[in-house]
């Protein structure tokens, strides 16, 4: 891409001086950008900009700690994006003279004060029909039911997650208790007080009855997808491999549309307003240019 090759180029030499790096740095303090091997102190790069206002490279670094990503390309361009929509929304506020219509708020930024004022009038709050909410529960039914559940046991061999031979040799062993279990069914409850290392043993290995979301996100996954009965492989978390045994599974039963109807109608006027508000900041982009965006998003796509 040419701006990653525009950014890798960055004007750094080394200062050939007898002068220790303050000295150097106090003499030519105030040289002009144009003089090379002086220039260290010139501002960043820019290379997005919203109307005549330019956004640098190092705002955008500021910015990025709280974008987290997988790549620093979608961080650097999640960034990007948030600072470009906080300059159209102060722009707009300046241009409409909201400041002038905020008075002293307790605990409220200026900033934050004339923002909300701004959406609060330019973009609209519609609150769903009963007739909307309808439509979405009869055209959404499987979202609409008790949590599933299932009825565990389990034989847990502990080993930490970075002890690799541990892990192993647990693994070993939950996979040659299952091979016994197969066979002898009735000894769950014996082996688990002989083997696991979940405080569970003294009660057979019995976790009860589980919802989603109760144990571990690792466990939680494996767990729920298993059939009733013993599982033919041992569970992996980060606590260990368990060996694992599922007596009862409940599907959810069907809610009816007035369990819902407040949790559909939250959803449906969160879906609006984000639609709402992604149109708005598309007419303040038209209004007011942004260039460098896309080659920023480009980048991390």
């Amino acid at each position: 891409m040419a701006s990653q090759k525009r950014l890798r180029e960055l004007p750094i030499t080394v200062i050939d001086s007898g002068k220790t790096v303050a000295e150097e740095a106090h003499d030519h303090q105030h040289d002009a950008d144009g003089e090379g091997p002086r220039s260290l102190g010139r501002p960043a790069p820019a290379f997005l900009f919203v109307g005549d206002t330019a956004i640098s490279e190092a705002e955008i670094a500021r910015e990025m700690q709280f974008h987290r990503a997988m790549k620093p390309e979608q961080s650097r361009a999640d960034a990007a994006r948030a600072l470009v929509v906080r300059e159209l929304l102060q722009r707009e506020i300046k241009r409409l003279g909201l400041e002038s219509e905020i008075g002293e708020s307790s605990g409220e930024a200026m900033e934050e004060a004339c923002i909300r004022l701004l959406l609060e009038r330019e973009v609209e709050n519609r609150t769903p029909t009963i007739e909307d909410c309808q439509r979405y529960f009869e055209q959404n039914p499987e979202r609409f039911h008790a949590p599933d559940r299932i009825k565990v046991r389990h034989i847990l061999f502990g080993a930490a997650a970075d002890d690799v031979n541990g892990r192993f040799s647990a693994r070993e062993q939950a996979e040659k208790l299952i091979a016994e279990l197969k066979t002898q069914p009735h000894l769950f409850t014996d082996f688990a007080l002989r083997h696991s290392d979940c405080p569970s043993k003294t009660d057979g290995g019995e976790l009860g009855w589980l919802e989603r979301g109760q144990t571990t996100p690792e466990f939680d996954r494996q767990v729920f997808r298993l059939r009733e009965g013993l599982a033919a492989f041992p569970v992996e978390s980060r606590w260990g491999y368990h060996v694992v045994c599922i007596d009862a599974l409940e599907t959810g039963e069907k809610l009816a549309f007035n369990q819902v109807q407040n949790r559909i109608s939250d959803y449906l006027e969160l879906q609006v307003r984000q639609r709402e508000l992604q149109q708005y900041l598309q007419g303040l982009q038209n209004r007011y240019e942004v260039r460098g965006l896309d080659a920023i998003e480009a980048e991390a796509a």
